[in-house]
């Protein structure tokens, strides 16, 4: 009986935590119709292989990509790689992006004992350096653990877990991607959900204008 009763209360635990997650976070920022969104860990080596495959999707589908940090706790030197990307984040947005995309493209020699020297040598060929303190206030490994707990909180478990994502309405605004090969083609069909629905809208607007001018 305490066995049932507490499979039970298991049950009910993993539906409110489901019914209570955050979806707004699989949103287009602000202005974007369609967006890849993608939790990500700087050492999973399927990351990197899927980094190419979506870099090479936001390019040519002209959409944003909104990287969340979700650093396995496993991982010997992800977490610490996330928080320098955090730093180079306020360098410059653009310094960050390259960072973490240079750290895809450069993770095979990468380790615990050479994260920082490593990382230094990407800082001084960028034009920039790294401080001896990166995080001294705690705040940069704050808005790691931040993006982490958003992916606990949306059923992530695993990395890399893609979203395309759109503004919609009437239908669903994220799908997820779980074969990287695909992320074209889900971008096009969120593209043509989106495009479905516009001509509503402008019919709205439209009618709204009408009522106004009586």
């Amino acid at each position: 009986m305490r066995t049932r009763i507490a499979a039970v209360a298991a049950l009910l635990l993993m539906m409110s935590s489901a019914f209570g997650a955050d979806n707004s976070a699989l949103r287009p920022p602000a202005g974007a119709k369609v967006a890849i969104v993608v939790f990500e860990d700087l050492e999973c080596p399927s990351c990197s292989s899927a980094e190419p495959v979506i870099k090479a999707a936001q390019q040519s589908e002209q959409v944003p990509l909104v990287r969340h940090d979700f650093p396995i706790p496993q991982h010997k030197w992800s977490a610490d790689a996330h928080v320098f990307a955090r730093y180079f984040d306020t360098v410059s947005p653009a310094l960050g992006e390259e960072y973490r995309h240079w750290v895809f493209s450069n993770q095979r020699s990468i380790n615990k004992s050479n994260l920082r020297d490593m990382t230094n040598k990407f800082a001084a060929e960028h034009k920039s350096s790294l401080p001896l303190f990166v995080d001294p206030t705690g705040q940069l490994k704050a808005k790691v653990t931040a993006d982490f707990n958003l992916g606990q909180q949306l059923g992530v478990n695993q990395t890399p877990t893609i979203y395309v994502v759109g503004d919609v309405k009437n239908s669903q605004s994220s799908i997820q991607v779980t074969d990287v090969t695909q992320l074209v083609s889900t971008i096009d069909q969120m593209k043509q959900q989106v495009a479905a629905e516009a001509p509503a809208k402008s019919t709205k607007s439209s009618t709204a204008k009408k009522s106004t001018k009586k």
